[in-house]
């Protein structure tokens, strides 16, 4: 049976485990210099919607560090942006490529792309889950201080995209994970429900870094809310992440941001900038982690 990974929740806890510190194993395998290809002559089709940084390098990269190759498709490239059935775009590209990372909009829509795939599709970003930025955020605090099982993390921000696959991993890795945001901005309410007892809601960042091993946040207005911005702006006065709000979490806590960042705005300069900082080991565990990602789906 083909495996996808739309959410965290397509792989079961074992493995998720066992790829985070598979990604750390080819890290270190990279950063030794040591030739590793097993996906020699594979190809990946990598569609995106949204435009991305990280994603659309740290992706090439990955497969041309394994010996594939991967071929980048736009909206304006492709008869998906002509208006294509999503359906037909799966069943010819399936058919020529080896696996499929989508970066769009509507999760529906990589659904459907997922279930009419003969091969792997990754979920690169929808506007509900972010996943593949959640094993590199694991694999960071895995690097810096062991299991995350146990812990506490506190989101701070919107309830966004970022904030679902958050509650995802607490449910996959097991931590306590306590929201902030602002009152309108919560997480969807059934993706909340399921990650049942190990779920707080809160709209006093104080009360959500209490104690916390963790601390993440995200931008305020995510790709296509810009012209929200400034109403944003006002509704999350207070929920920036600033030097005194971490001095609330423990004293050995961690921070990291998936990126872009904007300094004075969800998170103070010398927060992102200082020693608890970890978001450019995250921003290179992309790389490794999705690594290990597609050696688990194809190798």
């Amino acid at each position: 049976m083909t495996r996808h990974f739309l959410t965290l929740l397509d792989m079961t806890q074992a493995e998720l485990n066992a790829l985070v510190h598979r990604a750390t194993e080819l890290k270190q395998m990279q950063h030794a210099g040591e030739r590793h290809e097993p996906l020699r002559g594979k190809v990946m089709g990598m569609i995106f919607d949204k435009s991305s940084t990280r994603t659309r390098v740290s992706f090439e990269t990955g497969m041309a560090q394994f010996g594939g190759h991967a071929i980048f498709l736009s909206s304006r490239d492709t008869q998906l942006g002509r208006g294509e059935p999503i359906e037909d775009s799966a069943r010819v590209l399936s058919r020529m490529v080896d696996v499929v990372m989508i970066r769009t909009y509507e999760h529906d829509k990589i659904v459907r792309f997922a279930d009419n795939s003969r091969v792997p599709v990754i979920n690169a970003l929808t506007d509900l889950y972010h996943p593949c930025q959640l094993l590199a955020d694991m694999q960071t605090f895995f690097e810096h201080r062991g299991d995350i099982k146990g812990k506490t993390v506190a989101w701070i921000g919107d309830g966004n995209n970022m904030c679902h696959s958050y509650i995802n991993a607490a449910r996959q890795f097991d931590f306590q994970l306590r929201i902030a945001t602002p009152v309108g901005y919560e997480p969807d309410a059934k993706i909340v429900a399921a990650g049942g007892d190990r779920i707080t809601l809160t709209h006093n960042p104080q009360e959500a870094v209490q104690d916390a091993d963790l601390v993440t946040t995200d931008v305020w207005a995510s790709m296509g809310q810009e012209q929200e911005q400034t109403q944003r702006e006002e509704s999350f006065a207070g929920f920036q992440v600033s030097a005194s709000l971490m001095a609330e979490a423990n004293a050995d806590a961690l921070f990291t941001h998936c990126l872009p960042a904007h300094r004075g705005e969800e998170v103070a300069a010398e927060v992102i900038d200082g020693p608890q900082s970890v978001v450019w080991d995250a921003a290179e565990n992309r790389l490794h982690s999705q690594k290990a990602l597609l050696e688990f789906l194809l190798a």
